[in-house]
């Protein structure tokens, strides 16, 4: 594979893996000009987030075996003219119900992209080469929540924004015809693979008995869903609460993006000192005091902007710590159904999500105590899940050196 062929496959792959990450955070800063446009309020807005996070976690379990059955191409030519179709009808809206419908079919087209990604990265490059590419893809993930809701603050002050959803109409069509034109049929399509529910469920049955799985798929996705509380909630909180406007707003967001893209890079030099559950063990404590001190500042009415964004921050750095060692843990007792592990546990990530974004949505007043409180709570669970799944662990199985892996939001 010479150079320049290198060069436009690691492109189109980090498009196709970014085409989620920008469809969720360019259109935050929109909140307050959607809800005013169709008549509603920004918490019901978040509703909006609430139905894309359920489709991407039905889409993660569904692409998955099509992926295999009928080769890569096919489900991700589908899978992006539903995402190009759906964020047209995002653009048109009239009610706050037909968007949310939309941005649900949205999410079940983006799922494709992102799933296929990472499984034609096993098909096109040496398994040596596996890890390098992943950084790279990683490292456009990254780059796209400090990009996309800055640019999405900016388009939607100037242009409105529907215009968001022009744009990110757009960019499926071009990643569709890139994707048509210049990445290759990577994969045989496997005509004996079963596509019946019952041999699927079976597969997915037998990789959540496992203790190790449960345990840390459970511990990550509960503390990830604090995640989700700050990005279902941030848009009412800075916009409303602290009157920031849609420009500021993406500025704050991509800063504190920095945290948890910083943490995550940061977790691969401490795994050369400490082993992964020591890291999540630390981390969930110091998440558990940050989330609280943040819940009873806003309950005594002391949380400021500053205090906000610094406290927020350190949370975040947190998760940044625990989201790739307990996926790293999850999967490391598996060889043979590692894609169905990975799929069932992003689906429970999400899933996690799309929850903890509807009960935040359920707050019509204006305030920092709702997102606060739910960070609060999935600290406490999440901490109280890995102090009991870990007893029935018989023999965990230890991550080798350098296979941390993390979930993208």
């Amino acid at each position: 594979m010479n150079n320049r062929t290198y060069f436009f496959l690691i492109l189109i792959l980090g498009s196709l893996t970014a085409l989620g990450p920008f469809s969720i955070d360019m259109y935050l800063p929109g909140f307050p000009a959607i809800a005013k446009d169709l008549h509603t309020t920004a918490s019901k807005v978040s509703l909006s987030l609430s139905g894309f996070f359920i489709g991407i976690s039905a889409g993660q379990l569904l692409y998955g075996p099509l992926l295999d059955r009928f080769g890569r191409k096919k489900p991700l030519f589908i899978g992006l003219t539903v995402y190009i179709v759906a964020s047209l009808g995002c653009a048109v809206s009239t009610s706050i119900d037909m968007l949310i419908a939309m941005r649900f079919v949205q999410a079940i087209g983006s799922c494709a992209a992102a799933v296929a990604s990472v499984a034609m990265v096993r098909d096109l490059f040496p398994v040596k080469d596996s890890a390098k590419v992943f950084s790279l893809l990683m490292l456009v993930v990254g780059a796209s929540p400090m990009i996309a809701p800055t640019v999405g603050g900016y388009v939607t002050a100037a242009f409105g924004w529907q215009t968001v959803f022009l744009i990110l109409t757009g960019m499926g069509v071009l990643i569709l015809a890139a994707t048509a034109l210049w990445l290759p049929d990577s994969f045989k399509p496997d005509t004996s693979l079963s596509l019946k529910p019952k041999p699927i469920i079976l597969n997915f049955l037998s990789v959540i008995r496992e203790p190790q799985f449960y345990t840390y798929s459970l511990t990550g996705a509960i503390a990830f869903s604090g995640l989700f509380a700050y990005v279902s909630g941030s848009p009412l909180v800075f916009m409303e609460v602290f009157h920031t406007d849609e420009k500021v707003y993406g500025w704050i967001f991509a800063l504190l993006s920095v945290g948890f893209i910083g943490s995550s890079q940061f977790n691969t030099l401490l795994l050369r000192k400490y082993r992964s559950e020591q890291i999540i063990n630390l981390a969930l404590i110091f998440q558990l005091f940050i989330s609280f001190t943040m819940a009873f500042a806003s309950f005594s009415g002391l949380l400021t902007l500053i205090s906000t964004i610094i406290l927020l921050f350190l949370f975040l750095c947190c998760i940044g710590l625990i989201n790739p060692n307990a996926a790293a843990l999850s999967l490391a007792p598996f060889s043979k159904n590692a894609g169905s592990a990975s799929a069932l546990m992003g689906a429970i990530q999400m899933g996690m999500g799309a929850l903890i974004s509807v009960v935040i949505s359920l707050f019509e007043e204006p305030s920092t105590f709702p997102m606060a409180s739910a960070m609060a709570g999935s600290s406490l669970l999440a901490l109280c899940v890995f102090l009991v799944g870990r007893r029935r662990i018989t023999q965990q199985v230890e991550v080798k050196a350098g296979t941390e892996s993390g979930i993208i939001h």
